[in-house]
């Protein structure tokens, strides 16, 4: 038999050490933080980018709402009403707003009673004054009876096409009353006006016989275009105080009238929320 014979490798020589290059300094870590320490972190990332997301959302939401879409909510701090979400009526196709570029002579084509303020929450409905047509005589009867006959005479002249009107009593025992009076032309409402409030003094309303400027009144939320005129009944008061303002627009005039019995009547607030709010109807 042939002997076999195992052979042993060799060793590996060791190769001489390379010329040691020269150390770049590495800066020290921070101490990882403990894992639930992340984890509460990530949860607050989230829950901020969620809130941020809302929050953008709403505040979109509010900046992009139109005009007309604005409701006029109920502000316990101030005494605001609490008003139905507003919005204009549909209006006959082809036809313009009363101030848009196509519509040089501010005529209102939508219906007249969809333009009147609708009654806030908690108001008892005028079942006379409930948002149709009334006559001008219906209209007139606001006013004293030594200055109707004038008013009376222009009305005739003017020719108006139609007279809307809606009343409402709040708990507190406000009664409001809105008169909208549209005319063939601009120049027939502001002549209605100017008949009204000639020489600065208004012809006086029932209960009113001498007014004043409401020294209040601020003109607020008044749309471009339209004119207001805002008074209050002068002292003393008689049985009960009475607040009243004028808005023309465009081909059509308004009269809105607040009083309350007792030594407080109409508060300010309510008054100037209502006619603002029926100004951006007709605006």
């Amino acid at each position: 038999m042939t002997e076999q014979t195992t052979e042993t490798p060799a060793q590996a020589v060791p190769a001489a050490p390379a010329a040691p290059a020269e150390a770049t300094p590495v800066p020290p870590q921070a101490p990882k933080p403990p894992r639930r320490v992340l984890r509460a972190v990530a949860r607050w990332t989230a829950a901020a980018l969620v809130l941020g997301g809302l929050g953008a959302g709403t505040a979109l939401g509010i900046t992009s709402m139109e005009r007309t879409d604005v409701p006029g909510l109920a502000t316990e701090s101030d005494g605001r009403w609490d008003y139905p979400r507003l919005s204009l009526p549909a209006l006959p196709a082809g036809s313009p707003r009363p101030y848009s570029d196509g519509n040089v002579a501010e005529i209102h084509h939508a219906d007249l009673r969809r333009l009147l303020l609708p009654a806030p929450a908690g108001a008892v409905v005028d079942k006379k004054l409930d948002g149709g047509w009334v006559s001008t005589g219906r209209y007139l009867s606001e006013y004293a009876k030594g200055g109707r006959s004038d008013l009376a005479q222009t009305l005739k002249d003017s020719a108006p096409r139609h007279v809307a009107a809606r009343g409402w009593t709040m708990p507190d025992g406000t009664s409001t009353r809105i008169y909208l009076v549209r005319f063939n032309s601009t120049a027939f409402a502001q002549s209605f006006l100017d008949t009204i409030i000639v020489s600065g003094s208004p012809v006086p309303l029932v209960g009113a016989p001498e007014t004043v400027l409401d020294e209040g009144w601020s003109g607020g939320g008044k749309v471009a275009g339209t004119s207001s005129y805002v008074y209050d009944e002068a002292k003393p008061y008689g049985e009960a105080q009475v607040r009243h303002g004028y808005l023309v627009a465009g081909d059509t005039f308004a009269l809105v009238v607040q009083s309350r019995k007792g030594k407080e009547g109409p508060r300010s607030v309510p008054f100037h929320q209502t006619v603002i709010l029926q100004n951006q109807l007709l605006g």
